[in-house]
């Protein structure tokens, strides 16, 4: 008998999802991803576009083979991990990893485990969406290099804590470095004293202050006591003119 093959990443949403689709769908579970770039070595292709290598996670080796089965036996594979970049990431390498062919691969997302949900779902679903993948592969390609190449770093300039090394992330090494380039601008500001001199004055009975800027068309710095002093006696008893508010 033909039947579809249904997979998800939680074993509990397996269940329920099973339940409320009835006879003609297996529903299966992954538990999460089902691989990832290596656990040793960097596993990225720096010198030819960054291209990452995957493997199969150890922990999913007997899920991948079992769903391999399956995936081969269905007339259609519905690829229903979570909606977000990482559950579509799933899908794609879910995808990949079975080799199912793209004329029966098909993405559903639903937002919630109703009845209803599942139902509209499986009545319209789509493929996958590469951008979303792509972005996940970013992220995580980006942790791995700054994990790879920073970590180390690290380790040499800072003792280790709770007996564990420290590793470096792709968020909290740019910020450090935000944070750094901050404090040296800090340190190497000269402060410089300066004066501003500022009239109140008033006109058709409106009070309103204006503040010394240039003199002849110049822009004036006045860095001292003595330099403001002169400005205030230049100033005093002048005829002012609002030039622009």
């Amino acid at each position: 008998m033909a039947h579809s093959l249904v997979i998800v990443e939680s074993p509990a949403k397996a269940k329920t999802i099973s339940r409320y689709l009835g006879r003609g769908y297996v529903v299966e579970a992954t538990m999460g991803h089902i691989r990832d770039l290596p656990s040793k070595g960097l596993g990225v292709d720096v010198e030819h576009g960054f291209k990452p290598t995957y493997e199969v996670l150890n922990s999913r080796k007997k899920v991948v083979s079992a769903l391999r089965k399956k995936a081969a036996d269905a007339e259609r594979v519905f690829l229903a991990p979570d909606l977000d970049r990482e559950g579509e990431a799933i899908a794609w390498h879910v995808k990949e990893t079975l080799k199912v062919p793209e004329a029966k691969a098909f993405r559903v997302t639903f937002n919630e485990i109703t009845k209803a949900a599942i139902e509209k779902a499986f009545k319209s679903p789509g493929k996958i969406s590469m951008p979303k993948v792509n972005a996940q592969q970013a992220r995580r390609i980006l942790d791995r290099l700054v994990g790879y190449e920073i970590s180390p770093i690290l380790w040499k300039k800072i003792p280790r804590t709770s007996g564990r090394n420290l590793s470096a992330g792709r968020v909290q090494s740019v910020a450090v470095r935000i944070i750094v380039e901050r404090e040296r601008e800090i340190e190497a500001f000269k402060p410089e004293e300066f004066w501003k001199i500022v009239a109140k004055l008033a006109a058709e009975g409106v009070e309103f202050e204006a503040e010394f800027q240039t003199k002849d068309g110049e822009k004036v710095a006045i860095t001292n006591e003595a330099g403001a002093k002169e400005v205030v006696e230049t100033c005093r008893g002048a005829q002012f003119v609002v030039a622009s508010v």
